[in-house]
């Protein structure tokens, strides 16, 4: 079973900007994803976070567009100046129920390494639901940046 971080970060705990894109569910959805996020980074000072962040979106992105039929994928961004958390968020399911990936990948596999590549890159990650608003929703989210200092 793949756990996200054991204590979540919040998604924007110093203040920042949120932008939010609505995407259909095709195959340009990842490419899109990954332009609107390294626009986003590149303007908030933060060419640092450009290429994992670019990598964890595809992935969260390739997954909601393959894994479910959500006719929309929509993708948040908070950005401060020290972090940026990315929310990716779809209807769920094949049949409405939230997707969550079941185990580990198989190492002899070429696909399902993409939570692996996101956790390691990550300060944080994490997998909800859409609550009682929306029941049914997906949402997995991750922070890139500096962490924090330890006092």
């Amino acid at each position: 079973m793949f756990a996200a971080t054991p204590t979540p970060v919040q998604p924007n705990p110093l203040g920042g900007e949120s932008y939010r894109l609505t995407l259909p569910n095709t195959a340009n959805a990842p490419r899109l994803a990954r332009d609107f996020l390294t626009s986003l980074l590149r303007l908030s000072r933060h060419p640092g976070l450009v290429d994992d962040a670019r990598l964890c979106v595809t992935e969260l992105v390739t997954n909601a567009h393959r894994h479910t039929r959500t006719p929309l994928i929509r993708v948040h961004v908070t950005v401060n100046r020290k972090r940026v958390t990315v929310a990716v968020t779809d209807d769920g399911g094949p049949a409405g129920t939230p997707f969550t990936p079941a185990s580990r990948p198989d190492p002899e596999r070429e696909s399902g390494r993409g939570l692996v590549l996101v956790e390691s890159l990550a300060l944080a990650w994490g997998t909800g639901t859409g609550g009682e608003r929306y029941p049914g929703r997906t949402v997995v989210w991750f922070t890139l940046g500096r962490p924090e200092a330890t006092a």
